[in-house]
C-alpha cells in the first residue's frame, strides 16, 4: 500500500487506476480528482 499524496487516502499501488509520473517516482492516487488536483501543482505534493 501507498499513501495518495493528495487526500493521504491509502492507495493499493498493484490495483491503482490512476498515477502520474514525476522525475524519477510515480505516484498511485485514489481517483481522477485526486490526480487532476496533483498534476495542477506537483511540486506541492512531492517533497
Amino acid at each position: 500500500m501507498v499513501v495518495d499524496p493528495v487526500c493521504r487516502m491509502p492507495v493499493d499501488e498493484q490495483k491503482s487506476r490512476w498515477t502520474s509520473r514525476q522525475g524519477d517516482r510515480t505516484y498511485h492516487f485514489c481517483s481522477p480528482g485526486c490526480k487532476r488536483i496533483f498534476e495542477v501543482k506537483p511540486e506541492r505534493y512531492v517533497k
